[in-house]
This record gives structure tokens, sequence and C-alpha cells, in this order.
């Protein structure tokens, strides 16, 4: 992960901008700069993954043109050489220098071209104007706001802008900014035609391209890890990695000390594809006491965001702390795509489209956040190869009459894939699905919301929601989330459109705890 910030303007406050900014070194802790360009100051934080070198550090500069970038940009080296045939000559290995180029080629048509997660900024030194993107799903995050005056600020996190714009609100995915306009370029979330591949054509498509996905996703300067729950998508992502790779392939995973579900599944994963895997565990007492501090790294009061955080944030500081892996590769995005135990009650296959274009559209708010958050602040990258755009707008396209859950089984397209081809055992290419907060062992949420409860009297819980007019708390627990985000956020609630929980319109899913644990259909999900 690196930092990026673009203040388009004359600044007004340059202690709150070197503060702000400052917030968020962990995300590119090799090397910063902050430099004045005419039109205001960019920034950068650098976090070493391809083009290790100091002629990679950023910014880049071109004909009177300045860019900074968070991304990762595959295929980059194909898009070089043709742009080398065209005269630009390049300093460095990163893949983030093709940027000005392709800007100089071909203005902000360059952005519907990359097959990357990236955040970038651009100032343009001829116009005297600014541009800014982001990747279509918004894996790597971006944010921006006002100052005082008007000015427009971009930066990769809010906590860079806290003390510097009054409202503060997520850059758009799939959008890049403009004269002022913020302008789509790739709307991922809306399937843009219904693809009619029979269900054993559609299987072999998202084999094919995911497994894509994953080997794109190994290429880095950097080491290479692996966060691997026991689950069906991380280990899908993980044995698919263990095939491509020539050495043993790194996989960490994490569970509660008392009653982990999912650690012996990954151990099982582990061994089958003979990774070399640690476990980690985590205590009630590290629960409780890393509470504080995961809210402000994330920038949400979103209850199932912040219960799937710990766990994902505590395995990260041990990686950060006993290895020397920059990049980790995850599971992210397969949910949203294929379905969770809640879309089982979908009433239609018109409905469930809707909903997983509605999580699609929302997703960098919730499991892409905590994936980011969590891994950066450990000072570490990563990489979703479910959110591989190829594969992406593939499921998305895939007719919903054949993604629903009709077969007993949910996600039964991705197991389906892989069935009978020895990637992974038949014990856990079918296994119900665990939800990653109650897998660390259920004893965790048990602990927080017990917690809540001796935070708050009944009475004090009435009284302290009803000040919050957006998203209102509804438990103790979601109230003491908000309490600690407004500490670090205050007034930013809208950051966050509405609290993450099964769609209540359906039959089944009108409950009140976003857990799957809560549903009719969990079963032996975690078991």
């Amino acid at each position: 992960m690196c930092s990026v910030i673009g203040y388009c303007g004359k600044v007004q406050d340059e202690t709150a901008l070197k503060k702000g900014f400052a917030e968020t070194k962990s995300r590119g802790p090799d090397d910063s700069r902050i430099i004045d360009v005419k039109g205001g100051t960019i920034g950068f934080h650098r976090l070493s993954i391809m083009g290790l070198h100091e002629e990679g550090m950023q910014p880049f500069y071109m004909n009177g043109c300045v860019a900074v970038c968070n991304g990762e940009l595959y295929g980059f080296a194909e898009q070089k050489r043709k742009l080398i045939e065209k005269g630009y000559i390049f300093k460095s290995d990163s893949d983030c220098e093709i940027l000005l180029p392709l800007y100089l080629e071909y203005g902000t048509d360059m952005f519907a071209m990359l097959d990357a997660e990236f955040a970038c900024i651009i100032y343009d030194g001829e116009t005297n104007s600014w541009v800014a993107a982001r990747d279509p799903i918004g894996i790597r995050p971006l944010y921006f706001g006002y100052d005082k005056i008007g000015t427009i600020v971009f930066a990769s996190e809010p906590k860079n802008l806290i003390g510097i714009c009054e409202k503060i609100m997520p850059f758009p995915p799939g959008h890049y900014y403009k004269d002022g306009k913020f302008i789509c370029y790739n709307n991922i979330s809306k399937a843009s035609s219904v693809c009619s591949d029979d269900i054993e054509t559609a299987c072999k498509n998202i084999r094919e391209k995911l497994v894509t996905g994953v080997k794109k996703r190994l290429v880095a300067d950097a080491k290479v890890g692996f966060l691997l729950s026991g689950g069906l998508d991380s280990s899908l992502v993980c044995a698919i990695a263990a095939r491509e790779s020539e050495k043993p392939i790194k996989t960490f995973a994490i569970g509660m000390s008392e009653d982990a579900i999912d650690l012996k599944y990954a151990r099982q994963v582990a061994d089958f594809i003979g990774a070399e895997h640690t476990e980690v565990y985590m205590t009630p007492d590290e629960v409780i006491s890393s509470l504080d501090d995961v809210i402000h790294l994330l920038g949400t009061y979103d209850i199932t965001t912040i219960r799937a955080s710990m766990g994902m944030y505590l395995v990260c500081k041990a990686i950060h702390e006993n290895t020397d892996i920059r990049v980790l590769l995850t599971g992210e995005i397969s949910d949203e795509l294929f379905g969770y135990k809640y879309t089982d009650f979908a009433p239609s296959a018109k409905e469930f489209q809707k909903e997983s274009e509605k999580r699609i559209r929302e997703l960098h708010m919730y499991d892409v956040l905590r994936a980011d958050r969590c891994i950066s602040i450990n000072s570490l990258e990563a990489r979703v190869p479910f959110g591989d755009l190829d594969f992406a707008k593939y499921v998305m396209n895939i007719d919903p009459e054949i993604k629903m859950n009709k077969y007993g089984k949910g996600k039964y397209l991705l197991r389906h894939a892989f069935e009978g081809l020895n990637y992974l055992p038949d014990s856990i290419l079918w296994r119900e699905k665990a939800a990653f907060s109650d897998a660390v062992g259920h004893s965790m949420v048990d602990y927080l919301k017990e917690y809540a409860e001796s935070v708050y009297t009944d009475e004090e819980f009435e009284n302290k929601r009803k000040k919050y007019k957006h998203a209102t708390p509804f438990t103790k627990e979601s109230l003491l989330y908000r309490e600690i985000f407004e500490k670090y956020y205050p007034g930013q609630s809208e950051m966050v459109v509405d609290f993450w929980m099964p769609n209540k319109n359906w039959s089944g899913c009108d409950v009140n705890d976003p857990s799957a644990r809560v549903l009719a259909n969990y079963g032996d999900s975690g078991k």
C-alpha cells in the first residue's frame, strides 16, 4: 500500500496538511515526499512493491504533469513496451510510471484501459487542472472534501482530511474527477448484458478467469503471503497460488485461543497444498483492548466490519512484526459476486441480481475497506483476486437464475468450477460457509456484545443513541462503536451509507444482527 494526497489549490493550513498526511505513514513507510506544484500541493508515502529502487519513488513528472498513485497496474509491461515504441523514456521499474505517458496519450480515456487496483491524482501543468480517479471496485481507497474556501482535497484515508475539510466523503469507485465533475468510466456493479452460458461453460470460465486473476497477483518484487481462513474463498486463492508457485507458499490463519472454528480447516488446507503455515491466536483481552485502535484505523462504525476486522488486524500485525512479507492475497469479494447465506432467501433471480449489484456498488465501504485498512496499517499491501476486473465483470453478467442457490449449497458455481480437480479436499470445497467474525471463534462476538452491555444501562442506551440521526445505533454494541468512531471522525458518519445488514425486505432476513449466525439457514456453518 501507499498513501497519496492532492491539495488542488493554495494550502490554507500547512500544519494541518502535514499532520493529516502523517496519519497514514504506515501505508508507505519506505519514503515520503510532499511537493508544491503551480496549482497546489501533492504528496506520497511509499511502500515499495514494484521497482524497489529509489527511481520508483513518486511523484512522477513528465511534460509539466505530476502524478501520484497508490496502485498495482497488472499487465503494465506490455503497455510500457508500446509506450517506449512511441518514444517515451522510463527511469524505473515501477508499474505506476506508465500513468503519465498514458495520460498524455489518451487523456481521461486511459482509466477505462487500466487493469488495476488504483487511486491516483494527476496535476496537469499544461492546463493548470487536476484529475483524480479510482478503480471500479474501490479496492484502493480515496476520499475527498473541500477546505474552508471551497478547494477540493483528495487523500487516501479520511484521517488525512480531518482538520482540513468539514465534510469527508469516499471518492466514487469507477469514476474520475475533472473540471469539478465526477464522471463514471466503468460501472462494474451493473451487468452490461446477460450472459447465456450454461452451467458447465460458466464454471469453466469462472475457473480459468480466477486462476488468471490469482497468477497476475503473484507478480511482485517484494515477498508475498496469503491469508487463509479455511473457508472456501481464501482456500481457493491459496490452492491456485500453490499450483502456480515454485516454492511452498506462506499462509497465515488466526483464531480465538478457546474456540477457533476455522483454524482446523485452515490447517487441513495448508497441509493439502503443501504450504508453510502459521497459526496466530488472540485472546479476549486483546479483542477488547484493540477495539479503540481498530475503529480508528478503519474509519467506520459498522458492526460486521469491526467484528471481522479484529482477527484480520491482529493476524496482519503478527505478519508485520515477525516476517518480511510485504504483499498479502485475500479472499474478499466472492460473497458479493456469488452470494451470502442470507441471499439464499432472495425471492427471485431479479432480486438476487439487484442485491449483488448493491453489494458490489457499496463494497468499498465494507469488506474492501476492512481488508485495506487492516493490512495497510501494518505496512502491507492487499491484493484481491476475486476483484479481478475481468473475473468480476463476467460473474456479474452470468444469468442470476443459475447463480441463485437452487442446489442446496451456496456458491454452487464457484464450488463446481473446481470440483474433481484436486485443488482442495472435498470436505473444504463443499464446506458450509461460516462468517469470518464467527469463524475466528463464536466467543469473540459474544465478548464484544457482553462488553457493550457493561458500558451502558438500558436508559443510557436509549438516550445516547437518539442523538445520531444518520445510521442511528440500534444495539448497545452499535452505540459503543459509534461513540468511538465519533471520537476520531466527528460528524463524518455519512462516509458509510448505513449498517451492513441482510436485506430486511426479504422473508427470513428481518434480523437485528448482521451475523449469519442469526439466520435460520446457518445450519452447520459454524462447526
